[in-house]
């Protein structure tokens, strides 16, 4: 697991690890983290299915509660079989798009 700093953006990203794997490393790095918004890169993941990214869906709540954002990156996976609540985009350039959105909406008082 990499883990690098932009700003106010942490981004994790997976190198050759399982999904449980990848998980459990990022739980024992959240304190490090928590403070910023998060992308989580998955885009090393080849067979990256719908209930792999489910298992991400109470980190992405937990960290949103926080009010900051929380964005997987991940290809080759139906985005529409995702709940709405768990933000998946295809690029790291997607990702940043949306927390910038979301800040934007966070300053105007709107639900993120």
């Amino acid at each position: 697991m990499i883990l690098s700093k932009n700003d106010n953006t942490s981004i994790v990203t997976n190198e050759k690890m399982s999904v449980g794997e990848f998980i459990k490393n990022y739980k024992e790095a959240y304190e490090r983290i928590k403070s910023d918004h998060i992308i989580i890169n998955l885009f090393s993941i080849n067979k990256l299915s719908v209930d792999d990214l489910l298992e991400f869906l109470p980190l992405s709540n937990a960290h949103r509660e926080r009010n900051k954002s929380f964005v997987i990156v991940a290809s080759d996976i139906s985005y529409d079989d995702l709940p709405d609540e768990l933000e998946v985009v295809p690029t790291l350039q997607e990702a940043h798009d949306i927390i910038e959105m979301e800040e934007i909406e966070r300053d105007l008082d709107f639900d993120a």
